[in-house]
């Protein structure tokens, strides 16, 4: 696996080098840089700074022992300020993941942990960050590693990363168990049938499996939901009995009227919008979603990490055919609800499919409004899945 996106520290990666985030001068910066220099033993790597290495332009790069980190060298990217995107940034940016891994193969190294540079304290947007990330290594991979001989690992953390990723990790658990294992009980079993969800060992037999005792009473969680408030809702008729309404104040009838007509007519106005694009194509349609919400289209690429070119060919053609898992990455670039990322991969001839991982992670990343590629991915390597952006 030459190149692979992981949460961790960069400071504990057991990698031959380790790329750190560097200032120009021969002082030590928050974030990154600090880290590496408290791990690798702040006086004696600053020392070897100062003494040795001296002042570096940005973009430039440079070598130092590891001292007491896992990995053997620090390979120091001199990494920009962002100010405004127009000053050079991307370059420089480009330039130290460029002589970062030209450094790493002169040095016969085979394994590189590189941090997003320049992502943290130096300012530069994140996904924007990512995008040249991936761009500079698999260039680089491509040209001057076909034997697959380097291990590439960009290490993302951060406070909001890891939060996020705990927080999320439980709930993206539960999600996954009450879609993609229902959707598999459905296509092995069949949907709402006795036989299949309270008895399935006829059917089971038909097939030539043995079946152990007490299977038929076997239901997912999401089922048995449903069957405990059927048969509660049930068990309330049989005996006569009605369900006791909460105690609730007595409604403003002519607050109600306005807020029911205000709400009908702004519905009745988006219906009609929608009509109106009944018969677009993806590529309009995407551009329809984008307008309305006002965004740049720009922004809704980098947040995707697609390539502008990629982008540029389905805005400029109305017929173009994304791929899947492009037209999946452009419903959280564009930060489209369920409804209309259902719509918009419809007009691609795709849909979200319960009975899919991926398809189940990004549902439950649109279902949450959690619009972040990076951890997308992420989560989709910690499930075993194959990486989108790596």
């Amino acid at each position: 696996m030459p190149f692979r996106i992981v949460r961790n520290d960069i400071t504990r990666m057991d990698t031959d080098a380790i790329v750190n985030t560097a200032n120009a001068a021969p002082i030590v910066g928050p974030g990154c840089d600090s880290a590496v220099y408290n791990a690798a033993g702040y006086d004696e790597l600053l020392r070897y700074r100062t003494e040795k290495i001296g002042c570096a332009d940005e973009g430039e790069v440079f070598i130092t022992p590891g001292f007491m980190l896992k990995a053997k060298y620090i390979i120091h990217a001199v990494s920009p300020y962002f100010i405004d995107g127009d000053r050079g940034e991307e370059e420089k940016l480009r330039s130290c993941y460029r002589k970062s891994l030209q450094l790493a193969r002169n040095k016969g190294l085979r394994s590189v942990a590189f941090p997003l540079i320049s992502t943290g304290s130096f300012g530069y947007p994140r996904e924007e960050g990512m995008r040249i990330a991936v761009d500079e290594i698999h260039a680089f991979l491509l040209k001057n590693d076909p034997q697959n001989d380097m291990d590439v690992i960009l290490v993302v953390f951060t406070d909001n990363a890891a939060d996020l990723g705990e927080k999320l990790y439980p709930d993206l658990e539960s999600y996954i168990d009450s879609n993609y294992v229902e959707a598999q009980i459905r296509e092995e079993y069949g949907w709402y049938s006795d036989q299949a969800f309270f008895s399935p060992e006829p059917r089971a037999e038909k097939r030539g499996k043995a079946v152990p005792p007490g299977s038929g009473k076997l239901k997912s969680r999401f089922t048995e939901s449903i069957f405990r408030r059927d048969r509660k809702s049930s068990e309330a008729g049989l005996c006569g009995a009605a369900m006791p309404a909460p105690a609730q104040a007595v409604p403003n009838r002519e607050e109600e009227s306005y807020d029911a007509l205000y709400e009908f007519g702004a519905h009745e106005s988006r219906l009609e919008e929608r009509i109106k694009h009944l018969s677009d194509t993806f590529s309009q349609y995407l551009i329809y979603l984008i307008n309305s919400k006002n965004m740049e289209n720009a922004d809704v690429y980098k947040r995707a990490i697609v390539d502008k070119k990629t982008f540029s060919k389905i805005k400029n053609n109305v017929d173009y055919h994304p791929q899947k898992l492009t037209a999946l990455c452009l419903c959280i670039g564009a930060k489209l609800n369920l409804d209309e990322s259902k719509d918009l991969l419809a007009r691609a001839g795709y849909a979200l499919s319960p009975c899919d991982k991926v398809d189940v992670i990004f549902s439950y990343f649109i279902e949450n409004e959690i619009y972040d590629m990076i951890e997308l991915d992420i989560q989709l390597e910690e499930h075993g899945l194959p990486c989108i952006i790596s």
